[in-house]
């Protein structure tokens, strides 16, 4: 094993396979993946607090003696822990309990508790906090570190996290993580590399910036920022380059159906409009697949470009899909689609999560066939049922909704054998060309 993500989480002390399940449900397989798992927030423990300066609303570790151990009757049973030192007194509540934690915080018993203050009968208290009975010795002021707050799924707790974290810690110094980012780039900003980075996240020291860490802008933070917008990137790259990897049928732009639909149309195209156009209809014409972004604000003509656009395929003798996210966009696209492409002898297809029975299962047989030259739906364009008969171009609506993988499954409904279909990505997000350029790597822009 030579890396992180070699190796399973269940090396780990104290990880069998019930915890592996759990903290596979949080994407958490290999130590590279817990060590990503990053914290949301953090929490000073580094000091004990004299319970007589308390405050409601205060979060505070205290540290005390075991005055008495109450189960109190009330409307929902109680443990009821009374704690002092010799500033004052707190309670420690939990409602959910057993009987090792009854006998385990008896008089006398020295306990470490970490949580809020809150308003009580007789004081303060703090409900259900974390403790630790006979503590420690709290660490030298140099040693201590911030507290890291983990996102959780159910049946695991922040101090489970935390020591699977310090364990895997531990492994990093053997196993440094590869830095991918030219030591000049790190250095113009300021950031540490990935490895340190990584250290100082899940284990902060006490003198580091908490306002930056809560923010999120400390310089480790940022690093990391920095590292998942790269992975990100070389993943849209390498998504682009498999796709690529595979033949496209050629669209030819044939006969004079985008002739006839300009002529009906009320308006000229704008010279945005015809520009886009021209990338279209080059893009179509190639064996390679289209990956194209059309980005414009709402009634800016980007329905009328990929009407256009799916004119050039069903005039080479192919299929055309639209995908839109919400059931209300789809139908719009299909009235509009209706209205525009039935004048001229083409009939579409609507599918979506509504259509049921009879009308489903006409529409799924034009679609088969390939009487249905347009197909338009939502979501349930990708179920397995719906089968194309020659289908070469997939338009999709709103790109941020679906994201890469929907694109690719509803690409694998391609003309067959090693094709893939064009893909035309049409939203309204009105980002900057160069963040879309980065955020749709995958894609050519418009």
């Amino acid at each position: 094993m030579t890396s992180l993500d070699d190796i399973p989480v269940t090396q780990l002390k104290g990880v069998g396979s019930a915890l592996a399940e759990k903290l596979a449900k949080l994407g958490i397989i290999s130590l590279q993946d817990l060590l990503f798992h990053l914290p949301h927030r953090y929490e000073d423990r580094t000091r004990v607090i004299p319970m007589g300066s308390l405050r409601i609303g205060d979060v505070a570790v205290v540290e005390g003696e075991v005055m008495k151990a109450d189960l109190v009757m009330g409307r929902r049973r109680s443990l009821q822990v009374t704690l002092r030192d010799s500033s004052g007194f707190l309670v420690m509540r939990f409602f959910h309990f057993n009987a090792a934690q009854k006998n385990q915080l008896s008089e006398g018993a020295r306990v470490r508790c970490f949580g809020e203050v809150r308003p009580g009968r007789a004081g303060y208290e703090f409900y259900h906090p974390e403790y630790q009975v006979n503590p420690p010795p709290m660490p030298a002021e140099g040693d201590a570190t911030l507290t890291p707050v983990y996102p959780l799924t159910e049946g695991i707790q922040q101090p489970r996290v935390r020591s699977l974290c310090q364990q895997a810690l531990a492994y990093l110094q053997r196993f440094p993580i590869k830095d991918w980012l030219p030591q000049g780039l790190l250095a113009e900003y300021q950031l540490p590399g990935i490895t340190e980075a990584v250290q100082l996240v899940h284990s902060p020291p006490a003198n580091a910036p908490v306002n930056l860490l809560m923010e999120g802008r400390h310089p480790a933070q940022q690093r990391l920022v920095m590292e998942e917008l790269l992975a990100h990137q070389l993943s849209l790259l390498q998504v682009r380059e498999q796709i690529q990897a595979r033949e496209a049928l050629p669209l030819l732009p044939t006969g004079d159906l985008p002739e006839r639909f300009l002529d009906s149309l009320p308006f000229a195209l704008t010279g945005a409009q015809r520009h886009v156009l021209a990338d279209i209809r080059q893009d179509l014409s190639q064996p390679l697949p289209m990956l194209r972004l059309v980005q414009g604000d709402v009634g800016s003509g980007k329905t009328v470009v990929a009407a256009l656009a799916a004119l050039q395929a069903i005039g080479a003798g192919a299929q055309v899909a639209l995908m839109a996210p919400t059931e209300i966009l789809a139908e719009q696209h299909f009235q509009n689609f209706r209205a525009w492409l039935e004048p001229l002898g083409i009939r579409l297809a609507w599918l979506s999560g509504k259509v049921k029975g009879k009308a489903r299962a006409e529409a799924l047989e034009a679609v088969r066939s390939g009487d249905a030259g347009v197909v338009i739906g939502t979501h349930a364009l990708f179920q397995e049922d719906v089968e194309f008969h020659r289908l070469a171009l997939v338009i999709v609506d709103e790109q941020h909704r679906f994201g890469v993988h929907q694109r690719l499954a509803l690409r694998e409904k391609g003309v067959g054998g090693s094709l893939a279909p064009h893909q035309l990505i049409m939203t309204a997000t009105p980002i900057p060309r160069t963040l879309a350029m980065s955020a749709y790597a995958d894609l050519d822009t418009s």
